[in-house]
């Protein structure tokens, strides 16, 4: 999949865009601003648009208009290559959109999106066969917030049922990476500034934000991962891979 996004990298951009500039981030390839500059012509033949868009690329600061609108063109069918990709590779979107001035644990608790994420994960991992491993990877932090982060896992995974559970199938403590450095951290990016402007859930607070993005979203739901499960002689329930939440306190601390 790596060596898929790389070679789209040079297919659409001309070059490894990372090599040359910064990671492709979801801020960076679809803010508003790229949008209005892919629209100023009519789309540009594929092969012409790449030779411009590398001309933007190797010297902004001299780009005429239509090598502006070369790349901005080429960004956007770039990452709608990226997930033509991941669709292909069988990748599946796993997710917490956290409603804006949700509360927080007043302590060093686990948040609860991270719990989400992880018990998602866990039915992922195990859908997959008893003996797959699942790691989990985050975009570096400051590193006090890491090991604040670092600690809160552990404790979940070692000291409380489910985590220890769960653990089973995930490695309990996680990797920490340079975003730029590493390509499928900046899908993920994409996928989280996606999600922020251009998903929608209908049941919740969810909404789309940003009309031009909502194609995109379409393209995350595809990727979303659902399932069912059943405890013991229960009805299933469903899991679903994308959830909402407004509040990040665990069910004991909501209590008091």
């Amino acid at each position: 999949m790596i060596t898929a996004i790389i070679d789209a990298e040079q297919e659409y951009l001309g070059c490894r865009y990372g090599h040359i500039k910064e990671e492709f981030k979801g801020k960076k390839f679809l803010k508003r601003k790229v949008f209005a500059q892919a629209t100023r012509e009519q789309p540009i033949d594929p092969a012409t648009r790449r030779e411009l868009a590398l001309a933007c690329i190797t010297d902004g600061a001299a780009a005429i208009p239509r090598q502006i609108t070369a790349l901005a063109q080429a960004k956007l069918a770039f990452i709608h290559e990226v997930f033509s990709i991941a669709e292909r590779f069988h990748c599946k979107t796993l997710a917490c959109i956290v409603k804006r001035g949700a509360p927080k644990p007043a302590n060093d608790a686990l948040r609860k999106d991270y719990a989400y994420l992880f018990e998602r994960f866990f039915y992922f991992c195990e859908d997959a066969g008893p003996t797959t491993q699942g790691a989990i990877v985050f975009d570096e932090l400051d590193k006090t917030q890491s090991k604040i982060l670092l600690g809160q896992m552990e404790e979940y995974f070692t000291k409380y049922g489910r985590g220890k559970f769960r653990s089973t199938q995930i490695i309990p403590q996680p990797f920490f990476v340079h975003s730029d450095l590493t390509t499928l951290i900046q899908v993920a990016d994409v996928i989280a500034y996606i999600l922020s402007w251009g998903y929608e859930i209908n049941r919740s607070f969810v909404q789309v934000t940003r009309e031009e993005l909502r194609p995109y979203g379409t393209r995350v739901e595809a990727l979303r991962y659902d399932a069912r499960r059943r405890i013991g002689n229960k009805p299933s329930f469903h899991i679903w891979g994308i959830c909402p939440l407004d509040d990040l306190r665990g069910a004991e601390e909501k209590a008091t």
